[in-house]
C-alpha cells in the first residue's frame, strides 16, 4: 500500500498521490486567500446556493461585524435540496444504536429530506414562526438532525442542550433562550442500560415559557405525557405534509444559540449566524476533511457540542457528503464496538479527542488488532492539544502510518475550525496544531499586544476581517460579549484566552487555556460554573475549583472545599458529586475533593486558583508573600501530599 504520510525526523508531509486527490493542495492559498481576505470568502460562499445574492460582502462596527450583506439563503436548503437531483439516492445518515441486537440504518438524502420537511411542517403547525427559540435536548439518534434541520428550514433559532446534562443546566438554557417548544426523548441507551430523559425534561421545563414538548420514544417505554402539553414525535410525524418551503434567511439573520461555560457560574448564550457559519461550515469540511464522494465521515462528537453542530451535522451535509452517528458510548460492549463500525461501515475519515484516543492507548493493541481499519485515510483530533505520545499511537495504531491527523484548533464561539494542517498540504507535527485556516489571520501576542518572536509563548488572537462563522454575539448580554472577547486588546482583536506558541513555518502550538475554563474530556467547563454549583450545597461555605491533569481526560476537576456544619467524610464527598450532578451533570463531578479550612485569596478576596494549580502539578508557586493568607499554602501542601 502506497503510504499517504511520510515521516522525517518527527515532521510527516502528505504523499504526492494524496496531493493529487486533494480538494486543496496548494501551499500558495495561505499567502494569496490572506491579500484580500473578503474576496477570498465571497468566492467560496458563491459555490453555495442564495436567493438572493449579498450588496456587501463584509461590514464592521468593531466589535460587531457582518458577512455577505442582505443576502438570502437556507442552510438547510444547501443541505439537502441542493444536492437531490445529484445525490438523492446517496446516503446521507448512517445511524449505528447501541444495542448490539438493535438494526440500524440509512437515510439517503430524498428520505432526510422528507422527514425534515415534515417535521419542519409540525413545528410550524405547534405555532413555531422565524426566530422563535426552539430547545432540543436529544441523544445521539437520527431525530437530533432532523430537529436541527427543521429548524433552519423555517428559520427558527435551535438551541441545544447536551442529554447528559441536568435538569437545571437544561432548565438555565430554556429560560435564558426563551424557548417556547422543547424536543427531547423518552430515553437513550447508554453502556447497555436506558437512561431516562423525559423525567429530567419534565422538571427543565418547569417555570420557563415552553409550551409544547415533542417527545421521540426511542426506548418505547412507559412515559408519562402530560395532557396538551406533550406530544409523540411519531404521531404527529405521519400526519404532517413531507413537502415545506424554506425560509428565505438574510446571511445574519440567527441560525442558533449554544451555550457555553463562562467565568461567572452562568453559561452563555453564543450566537451564530445563518450565512457566515454555513459559508465558513461547508469549507472547512471541504478542504480540512477533505470529503470525496466515497467517503464515510464519522465524528464521534455529541450533537450537543458545536464539534457535532458543525461536523457531525451542517458541515458534511454541505458537501453531499455521507457521515455517521453512533448512539452508545465506546467501550460497550466492548472496547472494539468503535473499530467494528470502522469495519463494518468502511469509515474513511475519522474524528475524535484525544481523551478516547489516551483511553485505547492504555488498553492496549488487542481490539484493534481484531479488525480491519484498512478503510482509513484521514484521522483528525478535536476539543484540547494531544500529547506527542497519543498522536503517535493514533498514527501507528489506528491510522497503520498511512493517515494524516488533523490536529485541529476551535471553539464553540469560532463556529468552525481555524487551525490545523490541510491534508493536501501538511506538515503534520505531533503536538502543533498547525495553520491558520486560509483566509483567516491568527496571531500570538505578547501580553502588550505586540507579536510574539518565533517560538515565544503568548496569547492566540484573531486579526479581522474576522471568519464568517465566528460568534455575533452573547444571546441577552452585550456586556459579556465585549468583556469576554474584546477586552483584552480592544475591539479589532478577538482574543479566544488560549496561550499558544508560533513555530517555524508560520505552525501554531497550542497551550490550552490561559483563564478560569478547563477541558475536562474535551468538554469545555468552566470552574467558576463548577464553583457555583458546588456552593449550592447547605453545608458548604466556600469552594475553589481548578484542574489537573489526566493520563485519560486530559484535565479533571479537583475541588478544594471550606465546610460549615459538618466534618470531612467521604459521605461527604458522595454528596458534592451529586450536588455537581444535579446543578451540572457527571461530567463536571470532582475526580479529587479537598475538605481544607482556607484557600489562597489575593487581599481583595479574589481567589488564587493559579497556586492551587501549580500546587496539584508540583510547580513552583511564585511570590505567595502578597496573599492575604499565605500561611494556608504550607497546609494545603501537607494535605495535598
Amino acid at each position: 500500500m502506497t503510504k499517504w504520510v511520510v515521516k522525517d525526523k518527527d515532521v510527516f508531509w502528505p504523499s504526492e498521490e494524496m496531493k493529487k486527490k486533494a480538494n486543496m493542495s496548494d501551499p500558495n492559498i495561505y499567502g494569496e486567500s490572506l491579500k484580500d481576505q473578503v474576496s477570498f470568502w465571497a468566492s467560496k460562499a458563491s459555490e453555495l446556493f442564495w436567493f438572493d445574492k449579498w450588496k456587501e460582502a463584509y461590514q464592521e462596527d468593531p466589535p460587531y461585524f457582518k458577512w455577505f450583506v442582505d443576502g438570502k439563503t437556507n442552510l438547510c436548503f444547501n443541505c439537502l435540496d441542493r444536492h437531490l437531483d445529484s445525490r438523492g439516492d446517496r446516503p446521507a445518515l448512517i445511524w449505528v444504536p447501541e444495542p448490539p441486537e438493535e438494526e440500524g440504518f440509512t437515510l439517503t438524502y430524498r428520505e432526510l429530506h422528507e422527514k425534515v420537511c415534515r417535521f419542519s411542517n409540525v413545528l410550524k403547525g405547534l405555532g413555531v414562526k422565524k426566530g422563535d427559540r426552539v430547545g432540543i435536548y436529544l441523544p445521539m439518534i437520527p431525530e437530533t438532525q432532523i430537529a436541527l434541520l427543521a429548524c433552519a428550514r423555517i428559520g427558527a433559532i435551535h438551541t441545544v442542550v447536551f442529554s447528559a446534562f441536568s435538569t437545571e443546566s437544561l432548565k438555565d438554557r430554556l429560560v435564558d433562550s426563551g424557548a417556547k417548544i422543547l424536543i427531547t426523548a423518552d430515553g437513550y441507551y447508554r453502556r447497555g442500560k436506558p437512561i431516562e430523559l423525559k423525567e429530567k425534561a419534565d422538571k427543565g421545563v418547569e417555570g420557563t415559557e415552553v409550551e409544547k414538548v415533542v417527545v421521540v420514544k426511542r426506548l418505547g417505554s412507559e412515559t408519562k405525557m402530560k395532557e396538551g402539553r406533550d406530544l409523540d414525535f411519531n404521531d404527529i410525524m405521519e400526519n404532517s405534509e413531507p413537502e415545506c418551503e424554506p425560509e428565505k434567511m438574510e446571511s445574519n439573520e440567527n441560525l442558533f444559540i449554544l451555550y457555553t461555560s463562562g467565568t461567572t457560574g452562568k453559561p452563555k448564550g453564543i450566537i451564530h449566524d445563518t450565512g457566515g457559519y454555513m459559508v465558513q461550515a461547508y469549507l472547512t469540511t471541504k478542504w480540512i476533511f477533505d470529503l470525496q464522494d466515497d467517503d464515510v465521515f464519522w465524528c464521534t462528537a455529541d450533537i450537543g457540542w458545536v464539534t457535532g453542530h458543525t461536523y457531525a451535522c451542517y458541515g458534511p451535509l454541505l458537501n453531499g457528503g455521507t457521515m455517521l452517528t453512533y448512539e452508545g458510548s465506546p467501550d460497550y460492549p466492548d472496547l472494539g464496538v468503535w473499530w467494528k463500525i470502522i469495519q463494518e461501515k468502511k469509515i474513511s475519515v475519522f474524528y475524535t479527542s484525544p481523551t478516547a484516543v489516551r483511553m485505547f492507548k492504555k488498553a492496549g493493541t488487542g481490539w484493534i488488532d481484531k479488525h480491519d481499519l484498512s478503510s482509513l485515510r484521514l484521522l483528525g483530533s478535536v476539543g484540547e492539544p494531544i500529547d506527542r505520545e497519543a498522536w503517535i499511537w493514533y498514527f501507528e495504531k489506528i491510522g497503520g502510518g498511512n493517515c494524516p491527523i488533523l490536529d485541529t484548533w476551535w471553539q464553540t464561539e469560532t463556529g468552525g475550525i481555524l487551525i490545523t494542517a490541510l491534508p493536501g498540504i501538511g506538515p503534520f507535527i505531533p503536538t502543533v496544531a498547525g495553520k491558520p485556516f486560509p483566509g483567516t489571520r491568527l496571531e500570538v501576542l505578547d501580553e502588550d499586544g505586540k507579536k510574539t518572536k518565533q517560538g515565544q509563548e503568548g496569547y492566540l488572537v484573531q486579526k479581522k476581517p474576522f471568519a464568517p462563522g465566528m460568534l455575533r454575539g452573547v444571546y441577552g448580554n452585550p456586556k459579556k460579549y465585549m468583556d469576554t472577547y474584546w477586552s483584552k486588546y480592544g475591539l479589532d482583536v478577538y482574543y479566544p484566552a488560549d496561550g499558544a506558541i508560533e513555530q517555524e513555518g508560520g505552525n501554531i502550538k497550542i497551550l490550552g487555556r490561559s483563564d478560569d475554563v478547563m477541558k475536562v474530556a474535551g468538554h469545555r467547563m468552566s470552574t467558576a460554573e463548577m464553583e457555583d454549583a458546588i456552593n449550592r450545597h447547605p453545608n458548604i461555605a466556600e469552594c475553589a475549583v481548578v484542574s489537573k491533569p489526566d493520563e485519560i481526560k486530559g484535565e479533571v476537576p479537583v475541588a478544594f472545599v471550606i465546610l460549615k456544619n459538618r466534618e470531612p467524610s467521604d459521605e461527604m464527598k458522595k454528596e458534592i458529586k451529586k450536588t455537581t450532578d444535579k446543578y451540572i451533570g457527571p461530567i463536571a463531578r470532582p475526580a479529587e475533593i479537598y475538605f481544607v479550612e482556607d484557600v489562597p485569596k489575593t487581599r481583595s478576596g479574589k481567589i488564587m486558583r493559579r497556586i492551587l494549580k501549580n500546587m496539584l502539578r508540583g510547580k513552583d508557586l511564585g511570590n505567595i508573600t502578597t496573599l492575604r493568607n499565605p500561611e494556608c499554602v504550607d497546609r494545603l501542601k501537607e494535605i495535598i501530599g
